[in-house]
């Protein structure tokens, strides 16, 4: 991809799944990258609670020590707990919205303000098609995507035309998130409603990750995209 080679990335969740993936695709890019881990997994890159305000100005401070600033952020970290709605409890809910949703926004409030001071950039945020339309037993889940999806259309307006903000909204992913939560046989059922047949590989979300970012994509903001092998079609 053109225009990535000596960028300073910022990827949130970047030690497995999706998040490791782009982290990688950046490095053979030719980008600098910093690794913003969950603060409960015991991996290399710097931890942090994206649903602490606090705990992300600590971050992004060592990114400026290590980096120098931050030319392009991905808000990957997310996570999801399966419950019907009427199970789902306030504690479950309040996590979900608070990493989903409120983390993005600490994430990209700290690189949009070491943008707009600098040279422009572009921040990225993973959504989802469970922000796009209905999924049973993912209510919690299913609302931060959505709220995600309008913050960034919002971003992009105000944030125009120095820092471009788009949001991805993958379908299946084959994470170990996903694994965690489906059997075999819910895997199996999943493939046979999208129309490619699979699940996506957490590379091929970060190859879309790498596009935008570049200069290829230069013309995208505030733009919606699905990657999602057919699946809302």
């Amino acid at each position: 991809m053109k225009g990535l080679a000596g960028k300073r990335v910022v990827v949130t969740g970047g030690t497995s799944g999706i998040g490791a993936a782009t982290a990688q695709r950046f490095v053979e890019e030719g980008a600098r990258v910093a690794a913003i881990a969950d603060r409960d997994v015991d991996d290399p890159g710097l931890l942090c609670d994206v649903a602490d305000a606090a705990s992300v100005e600590r971050a992004f401070a060592r990114v400026d020590e290590l980096l120098g600033g931050v030319d392009v952020l991905v808000a990957n970290a997310g996570i999801s707990i399966r419950k019907p709605f009427l199970e789902i409890e306030e504690a479950d809910w309040r996590r979900v919205l608070d990493v989903n949703l409120t983390g993005v926004f600490h994430c990209a409030q700290q690189a949009a303000r070491r943008m707009v001071a600098g040279d422009g950039g572009v921040i990225l945020m993973t959504a989802s098609t469970n922000g796009l339309t209905g999924h049973a037993f993912y209510a919690d889940y299913n609302a931060s995507k959505a709220g995600v999806i309008l913050l960034a259309k919002t971003m992009a307006l105000e944030l125009a035309p120095k820092v471009r903000v788009n949001s991805v909204c993958p379908g299946y992913v084959l994470t170990p998130m996903q694994r965690s939560e489906y059997t075999d046989a819910m895997l199996a059922e999943v493939n046979a409603g999208i129309p490619l047949g699979r699940h996506a590989s957490p590379e091929e979300i970060a190859a879309l990750f790498a596009f935008l970012a570049s200069d290829e994509g230069a013309y995208f903001t505030g733009a919606t995209i699905s990657i999602d092998g057919g699946e809302t079609a």
